[in-house]
Parts: structure tokens; sequence; C-alpha cells
């Protein structure tokens, strides 16, 4: 399990990646095709082609983490994505690797403010 605070950047790779990149190669993909610095504790998601693979890559102020996920069956569903990346919040990461279409769910609001009168 994955826990993750509410405050931390997600960006996700809209391109499929070489599941075979490791580290530095992955670091680079977030300067090139993300155009964030990979060394500033942001998660950067990367999946495979089917989509059946995910790695997630991020700075832990001592070095880089590799997250890698595999399902056994089924596909990893994304938002639409325009462009190369996409920033998404960490829930919705959350529901993303758990196997939930974002496309289907609909966000309530939490609060509302009062109107003063």
């Amino acid at each position: 399990m994955l826990m993750l605070s509410p405050a931390v950047r997600v960006f996700l790779c809209a391109q499929p990646t070489d599941m075979r990149r490791s580290f530095d190669r992955l670091a680079e993909m977030a300067r090139s095709v993300i155009a964030q610095d990979p060394f500033s504790g942001h998660l950067f998601v990367f999946f495979n082609r089917p989509r059946d693979r995910v790695k997630i890559l991020f700075w832990d102020r001592s070095g880089f983490c590799l997250y890698y996920k595999r399902l056994e069956r089924g596909a990893f569903r994304l938002p639409k994505i325009e462009g190369g990346c996409a920033e998404v919040e960490a829930a919705e990461l959350t529901l993303i690797l758990e196997g939930i279409d974002l496309a289907g769910s609909t966000r309530r609001p939490r609060f509302e403010f009062a109107a003063k009168v």
C-alpha cells in the first residue's frame, strides 16, 4: 500500500515507457517529458504500452525510490491526458492504482462556504 500526503504533487506521463528503464533514465524522462525536477520530491508515474505495469519514481532526500506494480489481469485506466503529461491529486493516483476508472467517478464537495447575508 502506498501512503501519500494530500500535499504531494503527482505527475503522470502519457507516453508509454519501457519498463526496463531504471532510476537514471526515468529521472531523465521526468526532466525532458514531464519538464519537472526529479529531485523535487514529487512523484513521477510511468506506464507501459498495455498499461498493465506502472513505475513511480520519487526522491526521498537520500536517494531515488522506485515503486513498481504489475497487474495480473486488466489494465490501469488513466484520465484523458492532453500533451505529454498531467498532474493528478494523490487520491486520484490511489484510485488509479486500485483499478478504479476516474471517468466514471464523481468528486463530491466536502464543504461549502456559508454565504454572508
